[in-house]
């Protein structure tokens, strides 16, 4: 039963602004409260009005929260605002009436550990990156796996990502296509040094450490796209998964491998066999 539903408006857009008064009398009609860019455990629903970049922004605290949520989309198709702007009621429905499917989206948490102790963890749907700044030399990164090492990479940076961020910076570095539907972590070199530096499937349940192998300058953590944290040559970057997944409701109308062939411009139509 739903009694109450957030929504999140993306900033500066006037036509989010005039699809939120719409679906605020849409739910009034339908007796469900509505709050506006509120996200707390007692929401029964969240929305998202805007597009990949708002759903990541509030994606952290809706996991935490643990509140299901959908994106509507007000630009073109995105990959995790499935539903189209005038899909909305029509999904918002379905939604309402018990038939949504909602997937398990894992999300990753991080923390920096410094000389001063470990900060406080940090969660991100897609990525959690390593990367160097204006500096023109590479960095290496010494990294285990549940403690065993791995490797020092020697490159821009690394990408950690999960299942639903495999199509975003991890592919653009080269990084595989990963189904959402599994448990895996990707890691993945910025621009390496070596060929042979390549990228690396593992499985969810690992815990990941890197640091600095000798004093670098300018080297940022960046969570979903927001910087959080400056590296120095005594911090460790821990990155494992979270223990509270997205609850991420999909469109009915879509499925992922249409998103996938629309957003990356695969060719050709199913053929008779």
């Amino acid at each position: 039963m739903y009694k109450k539903a957030g929504i999140i408006v993306k900033k500066d857009s006037d036509q989010a602004r005039v699809i939120c008064g719409e679906m605020i009398d849409w739910f009034s009609s339908r007796s469900v409260e509505t709050v506006i860019d509120k996200i707390s455990r007692d929401l029964d629903l969240l929305i998202i009005l805007g597009g990949d970049g708002t759903l990541l922004h509030v994606a952290e605290e809706a996991s935490q929260c643990e509140v299901p949520v959908v994106g509507v989309n007000l630009g073109n198709l995105g990959f995790l605002t499935e539903v189209a702007e005038d899909e909305k009621f029509a999904a918002l429905e379905t939604i309402l009436a018990g038939s949504g499917r909602i997937e398990q989206r894992n999300m990753l948490k991080t923390r920096l550990r410094t000389d001063g102790g470990s900060g406080k963890w940090r969660y991100a749907l897609n990525d959690v990156v390593i990367s160097k700044g204006a500096i023109d030399r590479l960095v290496r990164l010494c990294t285990w796996v549940d403690e065993e090492y791995l490797n020092t990479y020697k490159a821009d940076g690394l990408i950690f990502s999960t299942p639903t961020g495999s199509t975003a910076y991890n592919l653009s570095a080269g990084g595989p296509i990963v189904h959402p539907g599994l448990a895996a972590i990707m890691l993945t070199p910025i621009c390496p040094f070596m060929l042979e530096s390549r990228p690396v499937l593992l499985p969810a349940s690992v815990s990941l450490s890197t640091r600095l192998a000798g004093p670098a300058a300018d080297v940022n953590v960046i969570v979903d796209g927001q910087h959080v944290w400056n590296m120095a040559a005594t911090d460790n970057l821990d990155v494992a998964t979270s223990e509270k997944p997205l609850r991420l409701i999909c469109s009915p109308q879509k499925g992922y491998f249409d998103i996938l062939r629309r957003k990356l411009n695969w060719g050709g139509a199913a053929e008779n066999v």
